[in-house]
């Protein structure tokens, strides 16, 4: 990788858009930092994968990409939080209105996507059905949801003549997506997985060929990656909240490859938020089995109303604030019946009621939402 070159500006004129190199070709990974945190990253990865196959891990998928759908947005700019995620839209502020309906988006996104993964490779056209579902009905609904742009955007700045960078011309978008494309399907080319999917994800944000949604999108591709490689059996990593919490090392890992052709520094910290993300998955797993044994004992104290009470944390594991009306709906008995048993819930901290009101109130199941929340 020590000869490894990013590509180059171009003068358009009144500016200078940058033409990154093709990943289609020959690599050679000889940085021996890259690779021990390669192979870390690998053993960190198989461990949650094989930890996954010990739970119910469809219970708790939900909340998964819950908590990454309100990490990534939050990147962008919204400030949604878990228990807001899961609230109908008729629960949530009017000024909270929009960025609760780009989370929704999200989560409709990787949803739909991890289900084309069955028909569809790892494509342009996959891709382009989840920009699609990503931007329909949020505040990037008017710039061609689906469609690669068909102009100039820049990232930073307030014009193309003072913008921190200016991705790739449109017209040179359909080759460089095929590019993505034809890498990321090589089966010849020895490339290990966890490089390629850092490599992709570098050339998808540096190509930007969305004018809105690229690094929701961008994000996204990767847990799409890892599902549709066999890596993971199921979408239980993301790197959004890695992302977050290092934003400014993120984009300027990101930048540096493009300046300097630094693209070593990246793989290590692609790598690394694979690996610290990956154990706090599996660690995140160990609690959710160690909490369903705790709530499992004060059930079996309800005797026969265990049965309801078990009803409603399987509801809960999928989506972790209910409203009487549903908890009634889901059990089937009487509203007396039901808030004799949510209080008992609230009393053993199953329970926490979060809107204050004595009317509509709504329950979140607050000690499985803060292990999402401490992920």
């Amino acid at each position: 990788m020590k000869n490894f070159k990013a590509g180059k500006y171009v003068n358009q004129g009144t500016y200078k858009s940058f033409r990154p190199t093709t990943l289609n070709r020959q690599w050679i990974v000889d940085d021996m930092p890259v690779i021990a945190l390669l192979s870390k990253a690998d053993r960190c990865l198989g461990r949650l994968d094989m930890y996954s196959e010990h739970v119910d891990i469809d219970l708790f998928i939900q909340t998964h990409i819950a908590k990454e759908a309100t990490q990534s947005s939050k990147i962008e700019g919204t400030e949604i939080n878990m228990e807001e995620a899961f609230l109908n839209e008729t629960e949530i502020s009017s000024e909270k209105r929009n960025d609760w309906e780009e989370v929704q988006s999200y989560i409709a996104a990787m949803n739909e996507a991890v289900n084309l993964l069955h028909a569809l490779p790892f494509s342009t056209r996959l891709i382009k059905q989840a920009h699609k579902i990503l931007l329909h009905g949020v505040r990037g609904q008017h710039k061609q949801p689906g469609e690669l742009r068909k102009s100039q955007n820049w990232i930073g700045g307030t014009t193309l003549g003072n913008a921190i960078f200016v991705p790739p011309t449109h017209t040179e978008l359909p080759d460089l997506m095929s590019d993505i494309e034809y890498f990321a399907h090589a089966q010849n080319d020895n490339i290990p997985d966890l490089i390629k999917i850092a490599l992709i994800h570098y050339q998808f944000e540096t190509i930007h060929p969305f004018l809105d949604g690229n690094g929701r999108t961008g994000r996204l591709l990767i847990t799409l990656y890892l599902v549709s490689r066999g890596i993971l059996k199921r979408p239980i990593l993301y790197l959004s909240d890695f992302f977050e919490r290092n934003r400014m090392l993120y984009y300027d890992h990101l930048m540096r490859v493009r300046t300097h052709d630094d693209i070593a520094e990246w793989l290590k910290f692609f790598l690394t938020g694979i690996a610290e993300t990956a154990q706090k998955g599996t660690t995140t797993l160990e609690k959710i089995l160690q909490l369903k044994q705790s709530i499992e004992i004060q059930i079996n104290m309800l005797g026969k109303r265990g049965v309801d009470a078990r009803i409603l944390l399987d509801y809960l594991y999928k989506k972790p604030v209910i409203s009487v009306a549903k908890a009634i709906s889901l059990i089937n008995k009487t509203p007396q019946t039901v808030y004799s048993l949510i209080s008992y819930l609230e009393k053993v901290g199953v329970l926490k009621e979060i809107t204050g009101a004595q009317r509509n109130r709504l329950y979140s199941f607050e000690p499985y939402i803060s292990l999402f929340e401490a992920l």
